[in-house]
């Protein structure tokens, strides 16, 4: 669903700061990569130190209180938590879509995302699809969106570039999540979707264009808006029969 200047302070961890957020204006995204990739470094090293330290073979309880793991853990901990900051923005920032509209009180971009996480919930199995993956990829899809907002099409930025403000940001985040295996994960998924390359991704798409008319329907019922235009533009969009069964259902309650 635009968005307009938006900016981001600095963050700070108790002891200094730990690193600066991206900058995003409609005509560039700028971004901070050197204490990301110094944060990955250090994380590496510590990794590195902690591996040469286990001798003869015993096994170890990662859970285990020490003053080894206790380093890797705030380490980890640090990154996680400057990931988790910077993911807040997504709570904050409402739907360009609803906006431009006029809606009252309009849904933000985690509330959307939420709720297509419910759908991949409750969707029924469906032979040979990853129902896990269909709901963190829902939870992942908009996440570059903490960074450079929602842009819709009426904003006049062409698709190449919005996804490639996006393909960044998503970078920049995993980065500064430490680029470990969670990290690759969001990656992979985020990628998978922007590609709709794979039959979840397929579902995914559906539930997002779902999600949006089942927002506005809801919001043409609350406020009396005449949202029309947002159905025209999903009409025969929808990619496979959970979609399309949704989206009927859906249109079928809008009030005449």
């Amino acid at each position: 669903m635009g968005s307009g200047s938006r900016g981001l302070l600095l963050c700070k961890s108790s002891s200094s700061l730990v690193f600066l957020i991206p900058s995003f204006t409609c005509n560039n995204l700028r971004f901070n990569k050197t204490i990301a990739s110094s944060r990955a470094h250090r994380m590496a090293t510590e990794a590195s130190s902690s591996s040469s330290s286990v001798t003869g073979g015993d096994s170890i309880n990662p859970l285990a209180s020490s003053s080894v793991n206790g380093a890797a853990f705030s380490s980890s901990s640090s990154s996680v938590i400057d990931f988790l900051s910077l993911c807040h923005r997504l709570k904050t920032t409402k739907r360009a879509g609803w906006v431009k509209r006029n809606v009252n009180n309009p849904e933000s971009i985690a509330d959307h995302m939420y709720r297509m996480g419910l759908m991949g919930l409750i969707m029924a199995d469906i032979p040979g699809i990853d129902r896990d993956k269909c709901i963190k990829m829902a939870i992942v899809h908009d996440i570059a969106e903490a960074i450079v907002g929602d842009i819709t099409p009426s904003d006049g930025i062409p698709k190449e570039e919005k996804s490639q403000r996006e393909r960044e940001a998503i970078t920049y985040m995993c980065k500064l999540l430490g680029e470990g295996a969670r990290a690759k994960e969001i990656d992979e998924l985020w990628m998978e979707y922007e590609e709709n390359s794979t039959a979840e991704a397929k579902i995914v798409k559906d539930f997002d264009k779902a999600e949006m008319i089942l927002q506005a329907v809801e919001y043409e019922n609350e406020q009396g808006k005449d949202l029309e235009e947002f159905f025209q533009s999903t009409a025969g969009k929808f990619q496979t029969e959970l979609g399309k069964a949704w989206a009927a259902e859906i249109v079928s309650r809008r009030k005449k």
